[in-house]
């Protein structure tokens, strides 16, 4: 396809309602051809993909082939598989009352798309969405996070050999160039980032009564009873937490452990932290690093008056910092304040089932819900107690990798879910249709009306 370039957010704005009102996005034979032409340049790229995302964040070609590029190419294939299905008018039960009527419900795309992705999984959480996006009809425009340049740069690259900018198109930027995107008038916008941000996406979308779907954070707790097995939770707990040198949305933020086995499940997390990285992480091939300046002056400044008991060790010049454990921070500390979007994991033990209510119950509604425990009237118990985006018993994170679960949050960790057919949901209006017959009415429907109410009253009611 000729690759094509515009100058301006504006021309580009412009010729992207132009592309959807030629309606050609409306085929689901050209969604399916746009989609395997991306997956096929993904596949084509995946080295230079690799080779990026180690300059952004020091990940392991393992840990981007399972969290970014693996996912995405799951959720391609998924799509072009379903896709028939799921872009077909689907037929309803009618009502009595319209008798006779076919009802359907039709899904049809938003139209033109903004999608604004973050730095920690700077491909998967670019392309996932858009993913959904072209699979649901829409043009977009994609504003990868700058703080993860390479990845972005590719990205752009990947989009330009595959899509006529008109369709979709990717723009380089900072704030700067996300606050002129959100001028623009767009029939939908997807973010995915902090809360703070989030609410500044809102803002600006609530100028226009843009739909938008806002993935965000909070501080999800992960609780361990005495009644779990050590060994295995402490493996599962430090997986979840450090993977991508803990830059995870959905990464344990901290734990609430019983006191009879604070100690000992302190002892475990440390063993499983050296198996995994070593005693000295710096040098392991399968840790990360931090992706910014600024967010590692936040995490080193988040651990002033912490009563540090593992780690801590920080190399600035390497964006460095290693998994560090905190015990009993106070709830008022700026540890406990914001989500932590890093690798300290504070430990706070508690001794009654009212001290865990007592501190769940002053927070925000988190992305993530974890319990570890053998107790499975504790687990229903807590999983029906409270609000949160999704919750996992005896593991971490791997509810993200289960595409027929939507994945979003509530209150504010977000609001809108992707992943699978809740993509291609997120993306699309689902429209109502009735087809009516001439040939029946239902008495008494038009004026002048019956004097009596009582038949009419019981058809409304029962039909």
């Amino acid at each position: 396809m000729e690759n094509k370039s515009f100058n301006s957010i504006d021309i580009l704005h412009q010729k992207q309602k132009s592309f959807f009102a030629t309606q050609i996005t409306l085929s689901t034979a050209f969604r399916v051809k746009q989609l395997n032409a991306l997956r096929k340049e993904i596949n084509k790229r995946e080295k230079d993909i690799f080779k990026a995302l180690k300059k952004d964040l020091g990940k392991s070609n393992f840990e981007s082939m399972t969290s970014e590029t693996v996912l995405v190419e799951k959720e391609i294939r998924n799509m072009v598989k379903m896709l028939p299905l799921w872009n077909r008018p689907h037929r309803v039960k009618s009502s009595l009352i319209n008798f006779p009527s076919k009802d359907y419900i039709l899904p049809e795309p938003y139209g033109n798309t903004l999608i604004i992705s973050p730095w920690n999984y700077p491909f998967q959480l670019a392309i996932t969405p858009l993913v959904g996006a072209i699979a649901a009809g829409n043009t977009a425009v994609l504003k990868p996070s700058e703080f993860a340049p390479y990845t972005g740069s590719v990205i752009k690259e990947i989009i330009e050999k595959v899509f006529d900018p008109a369709h979709v198109a990717v723009v380089e930027g900072d704030a700067a160039t996300a606050t002129s995107l959100l001028q623009k008038r767009w029939d939908f916008i997807m973010f995915t980032g902090s809360t703070p941000i989030g609410k500044i996406i809102a803002k600006a979308a609530a100028q226009h009564l843009t739909p938008t779907t806002l993935e965000l954070g909070g501080k999800s707790p992960c609780i361990v009873d005495e009644t779990a097995p050590l060994g295995i939770t402490a493996k599962r707990v430090v997986w979840g937490k450090f993977l991508n040198c803990g830059q995870t949305c959905i990464a344990p933020d901290y734990l609430l452990v019983h006191e009879n086995i604070k100690e000992r499940l302190t002892q475990e997390l440390i063993k499983q932290i050296e198996k995994a990285f070593g005693e000295s992480q710096q040098n392991s091939e399968d840790y990360g690093r931090i992706a910014h300046q600024n967010h590692f002056n936040k995490l080193k400044n988040s651990l002033k008056n912490q009563k540090i008991i593992y780690g801590g060790q920080m190399e600035e010049k390497d964006l460095f910092f290693g998994p560090t454990l905190v015990e009993n921070p106070k709830p008022e500390s700026e540890l406990m304040q914001e989500e932590i979007f890093g690798p300290i994991l504070p430990i706070i033990s508690y001794k009654a089932e009212s001290e865990i209510h007592d501190l769940l119950e002053k927070r925000e509604r988190p992305l993530a819900f974890y319990v570890f425990s053998k107790r499975k009237k504790f687990i229903h118990k807590l999983f029906n107690r409270y609000s949160f985006g999704a919750g996992v018993a005896n593991d971490s994170i791997i509810q993200f990798a289960n595409d027929k679960l939507p994945f979003g949050g509530v209150g504010h960790s977000g609001m809108g879910a992707y992943h699978g057919k809740y993509s291609f949901k997120n993306f699309s209006h689902e429209k109502p249709i009735i087809k009516r017959s001439f040939w029946f009415d239902i008495p008494g429907r038009y004026a002048p009306y019956p004097k009596s109410l009582s038949l009419l009253k019981f058809l409304l009611k029962h039909l």
